[in-house]
């Protein structure tokens, strides 16, 4: 492995860590509201955003481990929750890349 590759995966690594760092924040996370609070903060819900919102579910609501312990309970739990759902985005993200890339190589 180069240098370049190592010092990357070193950064990806540190930033997978320090996701769960979002749990001391108050409220919720930028761009991750529901209907009734994107109406609360700017006083109406676009056409379009009321339309698509139950096109897409994520696999793991609110970092909750489906079929794991709530981690209203636990931070500990809420951190797992977090850590594993930034390594299964990079994981996709990586394998996507990885794929698109080699494909675009070949051409």
């Amino acid at each position: 492995m180069d240098k370049l590759t190592r010092n990357l995966a070193i950064g990806l690594v540190l930033l997978i860590i320090i996701a769960p760092i979002g749990l001391i924040a108050s409220g919720t996370a930028y761009g991750e509201w529901a209907s009734d609070e994107l109406n609360d903060k700017i006083g109406y819900v676009p056409q379009g955003f009321e339309e698509l919102s139950d096109l897409w579910h994520a696999p793991m609501q609110d970092y909750n481990i489906p079929n794991g312990p709530s981690f209203e309970n636990s931070k500990l739990v809420a951190s797992a929750g977090y850590i594993l759902s930034a390594v299964i985005g990079v994981i996709i993200v990586g394998s996507l890349l990885y794929f698109i890339g080699n494909k675009v190589a070949k051409e």
